[in-house]
């Protein structure tokens, strides 16, 4: 024990860390991944020079053969390998025996309760090496598949009949510690995992021969690595959702919606649920809704619309109209908006289908079709309640928009949205559903198109060794300032190596100047109207998206896919 105390301070020096002394620890704490959680320590290399000096391999990036992976799942089980973080690799027969040889990924070469283990569950003679502690647990994640340790020991144990939920769901903790290993344990592990990676949704998809598991990460599907047998236990998973839902479990030919409420330690999550039929069983969608802050802030408004959203803001009356195709972030820039409105001077009423978040004073409706709470009948009712400020979810229909326009012309400011490819747009889709262009002119404040783009990993971003050829592409015209960056490729362990972390909106904006509004009282054209726009300092949305890029926060290839130049109008 004292030359592994020495070479642990050896290698605490060797990677930097001059000056920390080894922690006291209690026999059942690791003292490597106590040293690595403190942070202080390059972790990489401090754990090659550990390797060294027990002279084991060092391997950078854990893979185990492909054509192996059977053998090595039955000789390191799930719930082994998981528990003590050990990677099988790679199997060979060993010279003149009848046994084989296993290599194991460890990235705590001292850890005796792991080596005990496997030496009494692992039927082959053991080669250990070392590997970086971060990607020996994505690798794991992979290889095994997420719940694979819980999903050992349900197969293990007896059957699960989807009815034994229906006595279990005194709360929906996920973080709850409960020993048994079960099917509710398997869905917790798939939600957290889910919370973890910043996912927004969670698709739990039957497919011929598996149950496929995806998540929805910064605007992407990623589909999850499964359980092999995942397949056996899909009616009890697909069951456990629907019971956390209080749906029907017995109803499976019909779709159904549904919420949740979670908490993980001291966070409130909340879900909406929709499960749809589907011929091989019942797809199953999570939305995951958390408590967000809706600031101005957050939503990184350069300076110019800036100022102009809050001169919005401070109008009495009027509808500010937020345009764009579904997941583009109109919900979040309109809580935001209600947000920054939210005093106690003000009464604030929305209707909206659903709710996707709960906004602390403010009185929020859910659309209702079955009973006949449609957006135009709830809208009627909110006028007669003393309101302030109105938002209505979506402008459906004619009905829906004359009621918004004369409460926007009777003192009451009313937000909503409508499904256009840019602002400019809102106008042709009001005139269209069969509104007056008189009341357009004299009742909207200003449109808003947005749509959303992927941050960049500040981690691995690399800078572009050709702007001018990709600002180019993008047809901008004017001076380049500032680094232009674009993803690395493969990324890093940061952004899950995709070279994106996080996204963020880009946006138009037009103001109903006295101007645009004489041009849509005489139905003037589309060009006309973009012609007066721009002379009144509308700024395309590409435009905004190539400040973004100059900033170093996105790249050229994002704003191309979701925005159009000025001369492709």
């Amino acid at each position: 024990m004292k030359n592994a105390r020495q070479l642990m301070v050896q290698c605490i020096e060797a990677a930097g860390g001059h000056g920390m002394t080894l922690p006291s620890v209690s026999a059942s704490t690791s003292m490597v991944n106590t040293l690595l959680d403190t942070g202080a320590l390059d972790e990489e290399s401090f754990l090659s020079h550990l390797a060294g000096g027990l002279e084991l391999p060092w391997i950078q990036l854990p893979a185990p053969d492909s054509a192996d992976a059977p053998e090595l799942k039955r000789l390191l089980p799930a719930r082994v390998a998981l528990k003590h973080r050990l990677l099988p690799l790679s199997i060979v027969p060993e010279e003149g025996k009848t046994h084989k040889k296993i290599t194991v990924a460890t990235c705590d070469p001292f850890d005796l309760v792991a080596r005990q283990s496997v030496a009494r569950d692992v039927d082959a003679a053991v080669r250990w090496c070392v590997a970086p502690r971060k990607r020996l647990l994505t690798a794991l994640r992979d290889f095994y598949g997420v719940g694979a340790d819980v999903f050992d020991e349900i197969l293990k144990g007896r059957e699960v009949d989807a009815a034994d939920f229906e006595q279990r769901d005194e709360a929906n903790i996920i973080d709850a510690d409960d020993e048994e290993a079960t099917v509710v344990k398997f869905v917790n592990q798939i939600i957290r995992e889910a919370l973890e990676q910043h996912a927004t949704d969670i698709h739990v998809e039957p497919m011929e021969d598996t149950l496929r598991l995806r998540y929805r990460i910064d605007g992407r599907l990623r589909e999850l690595p499964v359980p092999e047998n995942i397949k056996a236990l899909q009616q009890s998973v697909l069951a456990r959702l629907k019971v956390m839902a209080k749906l029907d479990i017995a109803e499976r030919r019909l779709p159904q919606d549904g919420r949740i409420n979670l908490q993980i330690g001291a966070q409130f999550i909340d879900v909406r649920v929709a499960t749809i039929p589907s011929v091989e069983g019942e797809s199953i969608s999570l939305r995951l809704l958390g408590q967000e802050k809706f600031t101005l802030d957050r939503l990184r408004l350069e300076a110019d619309l800036r100022r102009e959203v809050e001169v919005l803001l401070k109008k009495p009356n009027g509808i500010i109209l937020i345009t764009g195709p579904t997941g583009s972030g109109k919900s979040t820039t309109l809580y935001t908006f209600l947000s920054q409105l939210n005093t106690e001077h003000r009464r604030i009423v929305t209707i909206e289908d659903p709710v996707e978040h709960k906004l602390p004073g403010v009185v929020q409706i859910a659309v209702k079709p079955e009973i006949n709470l449609t957006f135009a009948v709830g809208l009627r009712s909110i006028l007669r309640g003393d309101p302030n400020v109105v938002m209505v979810g979506e402008m459906r229909d004619v009905e829906t928009a004359e009621i918004a326009i004369r409460a926007a012309l009777t003192g009451h400011l009313v937000f909503s949205t409508l499904h256009t490819n840019d602002a400019l747009g809102g106008v042709t889709r009001l005139i269209d559903m069969g509104v007056d262009p008189f009341l357009v002119a004299n009742s909207v404040r200003a449109f808003f198109a947005q749509r959303l783009v992927r941050l960049l990993c500040t981690v691995c971003r690399e800078v572009e060794p050709h702007p001018e050829e990709k600002l180019r592409d993008l047809k901008h015209v004017g001076p380049i300032t500032g680094t232009i960056y674009h993803a690395r490729e493969g990324g890093c362990e940061a952004c899950r190596h995709t070279g994106y972390r996080g996204r963020m909106s880009i946006y138009e904006c037009i103001r109903l100047t006295a101007a645009l509004g004489d041009l849509i009282n005489r139905r003037a054209s589309q060009a006309e109207l973009l012609e007066q726009a721009v002379k009144d300092g509308y700024r395309f949305m590409r435009e905004y998206g190539v400040r973004k890029i100059m900033q170093g926060l996105t790249t050229v290839e994002e704003v191309m896919a979701v925005t159009v130049a000025e001369s492709e109008r």
